[in-house]
């Protein structure tokens, strides 16, 4: 996995993966559906505390398994129930700031649903990814299948993401 040595330590590639699924809130509420850090009009919000954004949830849990320090639970626990901050960005952002000598250099999310359809999404959803990642939009990439409604998320219940991050690292020889 080296790819270079600088003589003070190696650059290591490293991946971790992530994952996050919630359930549609109650066509009652007036929550929005945020993915990616985008609104998306016309269908119901997820359910959960936060925001619900499966994808920044799922990246989250992606850079937790580079550093090693979960970001969901309980220090997003502290943000959302005793501060108010509902906004998933804000966790990805603490996610970065634990990644000491790792350098996100492409991301990779796959998202299972049957609604909404997020084909005419796909190119903001990724911009704002790239954007919290400071990534060309190019190291950004997104699919989604309706996974032939095999799954609850596929039968319209919810929306799973999974999320690959690769990055770059430096780390102490020896």
């Amino acid at each position: 996995m080296t790819c270079s040595s600088n003589g003070a330590g190696m650059k290591m590639f490293i991946s971790a993966i992530g994952q996050d699924s919630h359930r549609f809130a109650p066509e009652s509420t007036d929550k929005p559906l945020v993915l990616g850090g985008v609104r998306l009009p016309d269908t119901p919000g997820l359910a959960g505390n936060s925001d619900a954004d499966v994808i920044l949830h799922a990246l989250c849990n992606a850079l937790s398994g580079l550093s090693g320090t979960n970001i969901l639970g309980a220090r997003t626990d502290v943000l959302c129930t005793e501060r108010g901050i509902t906004d998933s960005r804000v966790y990805v952002r603490e996610a970065l700031s634990t990644l000491k000598g790792i350098e996100p250099v492409h991301v990779s999310v796959s998202v299972e649903a049957s609604r909404p359809l997020l084909h005419p999404y796909i190119d903001m959803i990724r911009q704002s990814i790239a954007g919290l990642l400071s990534l060309p939009v190019e190291r950004v990439g997104l699919t989604a299948t309706s996974g032939e409604g095999l799954t609850a998320f596929g039968r319209g219940e919810g929306i799973q993401a999974l999320v690959v991050v690769s990055a770059r690292s430096t780390i102490s020889e020896g």
